[in-house]
């Protein structure tokens, strides 16, 4: 396998060519641009402060497809009760920044690095990045963020300061999705916990087909409602 080193070339060597682990380009920039071509070819960012900026389309991909969810009793209950209240696009830079926060096992550091904030929260004035915030008493207690193109939503991250606020944000964000008739959303590499929420694994091929067919939907810009 070959890693790719981009130049300032607004282009992307094909998916398919990255290495095992998902690495398959290193270098660019994260121009909005360059950002959007990437996310519609199955391929994002991810690296830590200092490193140049690595990018990776995974091998297999994890997605959630309409159905898919497997919320608890327990957790719709939470969401019925109107314990947690829930707002979209409305403190996007905080999302970011608490989620860039969170002590996540087995890593050290964070790759949501400065750059990484700015570039983001240039999408989500394009109207392209999206956050779902969940409230406590008029505290922000949980969230998450994310990229959307066409009838896909592409998770990025998420946190909580409260038990179940982030899942809660989840529970909505999966709804708005829904009914706004989106294809799937991807949560990018496997993990345990998005598993036990009902992710599944499906090869690199099988998301590249199913990303090319959501991508002649229309793209819901702006702020988002929920």
């Amino acid at each position: 396998m070959t890693v790719y080193f981009l130049d300032s070339r607004i282009r992307f060597p094909d998916p398919s060519e990255a290495e095992p682990e998902g690495l398959l380009a290193v270098g660019g920039d994260l121009s909005p641009e360059r950002l959007l071509l990437a996310y519609e070819n199955g391929i994002f960012p991810w690296y830590s402060e200092g490193d140049p900026i690595l990018w990776f389309s995974p091998d297999p991909r994890m997605v959630f497809l309409p159905g898919d969810f497997r919320f608890s009793k327990t957790l719709l209950k939470t969401v019925a009760s109107g314990k947690f209240s829930v707002r979209a696009d409305t403190d996007f830079a905080t999302v970011v920044e608490n989620c860039a926060q969170v002590q996540r096992k087995g890593q050290s550091g964070t790759w949501i690095t400065e750059e990484m904030k700015a570039a983001y929260g240039k999408l989500h004035e394009l109207g392209y990045a999206h956050s779902f915030e969940t409230y406590l008493e008029g505290k922000l207690v949980g969230g998450l963020y994310g990229v959307s193109l066409g009838g896909a939503f592409f998770g990025e991250s998420m946190f909580h300061l409260e038990t179940d606020a982030s899942k809660v944000a989840l529970f909505h964000l999966a709804r708005k999705c829904w009914e706004s008739g989106f294809d799937l959303i991807d949560s990018q590499v496997p993990t345990d916990h998005m598993r036990t929420l009902g992710g599944r694994e499906i090869s690199r091929k099988e998301f590249l087909s199913a990303l090319e067919s959501s991508l002649e939907k229309k793209t819901l810009r702006g702020k988002w409602e929920i």
